[in-house]
């Protein structure tokens, strides 16, 4: 199973301790186009970024899309489902 590696989240003011994540599933209702542009649109991440992250939910189920504290992942959370993406608040792996 191949992972985005960790520099290509979003880490923006995160520290080590801020050990969470959000993570982004895979659903049959998104299109892949509209995935990649919610990355790019609330991430600010660039159009192979979000491409790459996009076709890791999308062949491997998920994807983590951003690590920091958790209210902050929380805060991505909702914003995702703003979007229409399904999206949970995990602990970040070690």
């Amino acid at each position: 199973m191949s992972t985005v590696p960790a520099e290509d989240v979003r880490t923006e003011g995160a520290r080590l301790a801020d050990g969470w994540t959000t993570v982004v599933w895979n659903d049959p209702v998104n299109l892949m186009s509209y995935v990649t542009w919610v990355f790019r649109t609330y991430f600010g991440y660039s159009e192979a970024k979000a491409h790459r992250l996009m076709l890791q939910v999308h062949q491997e189920g998920r994807a983590t899309v951003s690590r920091g504290n958790r209210e902050q992942m929380e805060v991505d959370v909702q914003a995702m489902h703003g979007y229409g993406l399904w999206a949970t608040v995990q602990p970040a792996e070690a």
